[in-house]
């Protein structure tokens, strides 16, 4: 678990966009990753008593106000009309306050399937609270209390994961609604039940804030899984008796290539590249290729980045509340973050693909000049043999998880809305790579493992015998076959604790 940050609070980081927006996509992973779960309390808040001061109410108010004056003048999306396909059917007046606001809430809480973990739902308020207070959404102020309320205590709700399509979390969203102003029960924690306005209905649901929370997460994730990926990489090269020369920076300065010299420069550290005799004047790939091919996936990343940190700090509800008018748009749409997610995706299989090949590489004499398979025993010992497969199948998921998700089109409201991004679907997608990454990685940990415990004389003293020793200490060292399972698993919980 993280250590408390004690000198940062939500107020640093939800309340300083007053004069500049700066929550970023680590700041809300931060947060999810710090939650202890149920009756706890986010650590980096320093408890309960973390409020919402007035002054920084000033832009909910401003932003209220100009809705209630764009509907004095004329029709508001949403408000003085229904929703989606029923955008030219008046709303009647004389609508008791606040009945207007749950009825939409209540129509359209309709998530089903898995319940959000305690991190990504905290992860979620905390997104919503921070673009509300933007001021663009015209919301009152009683429901952003109220969301400021829940985020500092660790309040968790109730929210279920299917339904959104990367136009809006309205699914995910009426329920924290509905939570909020108290019809539906928090799953642990509390906080002060919130007064409705007829004008919150639709500028509270109108954000991709649990699509923007789990990217931040998962991407976060990945970037760190990324190094680790170099980390083991460089443990198989020392096992293989690479040669450092395909990461000298003397190669690299001949391309513009910033990404590819920097994951080569990584590498050198990590091998503490001084010449030292290679088993071959050229590699495979696996060892030879890694800067070229890892480099993509660092730029991916980079760029998915910025895409979600412009996601959090914005206000792209709709319409938009501003300077006394509701202006009408397409800002929800997240096109840019599914494609952006995409991408990080699509890079992530190369990766992969190279651990898989250095894992070959590993169990093949004629490259690692070692037993085949790295058995030890009987001859036709089958030492990491099924190794090879299980990263196959593990491979062969990661490619499924990178398909993507842009090319596709969906029409929805009688043809009203004839386009989604999907974006939802794409952050899930990456959360499957976290999830399945650390296991491939394994794979080829387990048998650079082995390859320097039978030739210990590969491990000569870098930075990179570090991860060799955190390895060694927790992988039994049993040649002989032996049940296999027990070990990677012990692996891939190495490879997470290192992301």
């Amino acid at each position: 678990m993280p250590a408390k940050r004690a000198t940062r609070t939500l107020r640093d980081v939800t309340h300083r966009h007053v004069s500049a927006p700066g929550l970023r996509p680590r700041d809300v992973a931060a947060y999810a990753a710090s939650y202890t779960g149920p009756q706890g309390t986010w650590m980096s808040i320093g408890g309960p008593d973390v409020t919402v001061l007035p002054v920084h109410l000033l832009p909910v108010l401003r932003g209220q106000a100009d809705l209630e004056r764009a509907r004095a003048e004329g029709a508001v999306y949403g408000l003085t009309t229904g929703v989606g396909a029923l955008r030219h059917v008046p709303v009647p007046d004389g609508v008791g306050t606040g009945e207007r606001a749950l009825r939409l809430w209540r129509s359209h809480a309709a998530g089903i399937g898995p319940e959000l973990d305690d991190g990504l739902a905290g992860a979620t308020m905390l997104v919503r609270l921070h673009q509300l207070l933007q001021g663009g959404s015209g919301a009152g102020p009683s429901l952003v209390e109220a969301l400021a309320a829940a985020v500092a205590s660790g309040a968790v709700p109730r929210l279920h994961r299917w339904g959104g399509i990367g136009t809006g979390d309205l699914t995910v969203l009426s329920e924290l609604a509905l939570t909020l102003v108290g019809e539906l029960p928090w799953r642990s924690g509390s906080a002060p039940v919130a007064d409705i306005a007829d004008g919150d209905a639709l500028p509270f649901i109108s954000s991709n804030a649990m699509t923007i929370a789990l990217g931040s997460l998962a991407v976060t994730r990945l970037g760190r899984l990324a190094r680790a990926a170099e980390q083991v990489s460089a443990l198989s090269h020392l096992a293989l008796r690479g040669s450092v020369q395909a990461y000298d920076a003397r190669v690299h300065a001949a391309k513009d290539d910033p990404a590819a010299s920097g994951v080569a420069a990584r590498l050198s550290a990590l091998l503490d590249a001084d010449a030292r005799p290679s088993a071959r004047v050229q590699d495979p790939f696996g060892l030879r290729a890694i800067p070229q091919v890892h480099s993509p996936l660092e730029e991916a990343l980079e760029i998915a980045e910025r895409a979600l940190t412009a996601e959090i700090g914005a206000s792209t509800e709709n319409p938009l509340a501003v300077q006394g008018r509701a202006l009408h748009h397409g800002q929800f749409v997240t096109q840019r973050l599914a494609a952006t997610l995409d991408a990080a995706r699509a890079a992530v299989a190369p990766a992969m693909t190279l651990s898989v090949a250095r894992l070959s590489a590993l169990l093949d004499p004629a490259l690692s000049g070692l037993r085949p398979f790295l058995a030890e025993g009987p001859p036709a010992s089958s030492g990491l043999m099924i190794v090879e497969y299980v990263a196959s199948d593990l491979m062969a998921q990661v490619r499924t998880a990178t398909a993507p998700v842009t090319s596709v089109r969906t029409v929805v409201s009688l043809g009203l809305e004839e386009h989604a991004s999907h974006s939802t679907q794409a952050a899930w997608a990456v959360q499957d790579l976290v999830d399945l990454v650390p296991d491939l990685l394994a794979c080829e940990l387990v048998a650079a493992v082995r390859a320097l415990r039978f030739d210990p004389e590969r491990l000569v003293d870098c930075p990179a015998r570090e991860l060799f020793d955190i390895a060694a200490a927790h992988l039994p060292d049993v040649r002989p076959d032996h049940i296999l399972g027990p070990e990677l698993t012990a692996a891939a919980e190495i490879v997470r604790a290192l992301a």
